[in-house]
């Protein structure tokens, strides 16, 4: 029972040694900043900042790689997670949105964080900072509300 648990572990050790080897694109694409949220509409800096820190790294352009991002197979979850959280939301490409979906995500920007969750808790756990306290829940709600209700008459969902 003791050669097979060395040969277990042993295999298990390869398979992350070679794991190492296949890649994953862990990219920032080039960002327009006339395309950012904060160029295209008005975010004050107290909700820029809780952006900045709890949200950016996986839903931006911007994204800080930290160095475990490179280590397999914790960085295919990694970019797993940004590609989808670019894909729910990227603040760099808020300019493209169309009006309609600009309100859609104003609004699920407030539900998930009321919701507990966003951000997430795997991402929380590293990044303490990243949590949000009652108080920024209610910033980034009441300015999402307001933003939503500046929007152009007609664009905001009920």
């Amino acid at each position: 029972m003791r050669v097979w648990g060395r040969r277990i572990l042993l295999a298990v050790v390869a398979m992350l040694v070679v794991a190492q080897f296949i890649p994953v694109a862990r990219t920032n694409p080039p960002v327009d900043a006339a395309q950012t949220m904060s160029e295209t509409m008005p975010v004050p800096s107290g909700v820029a900042t809780i952006l900045g820190r709890s949200c950016q790294d996986c839903h931006s352009s911007e994204t800080v790689w930290p160095w475990y991002s490179q280590v397999a197979p914790v960085s295919w979850f990694l970019v797993n997670h940004v590609n989808e959280g670019r894909g729910e939301l990227n603040v760099s490409e808020w300019g493209r949105y169309t009006a309609r979906r600009k309100d859609r995500k104003l609004k699920e920007i407030c539900e998930q964080v009321t919701s507990g969750k966003m951000p997430l808790e795997t991402y929380t756990l590293l990044h303490p900072q990243a949590r949000l306290s009652d108080p920024d829940r209610k910033a980034l709600c009441d300015w999402a509300e307001a933003a939503r209700k500046k929007m152009a008459p007609g664009a905001a969902a009920p």
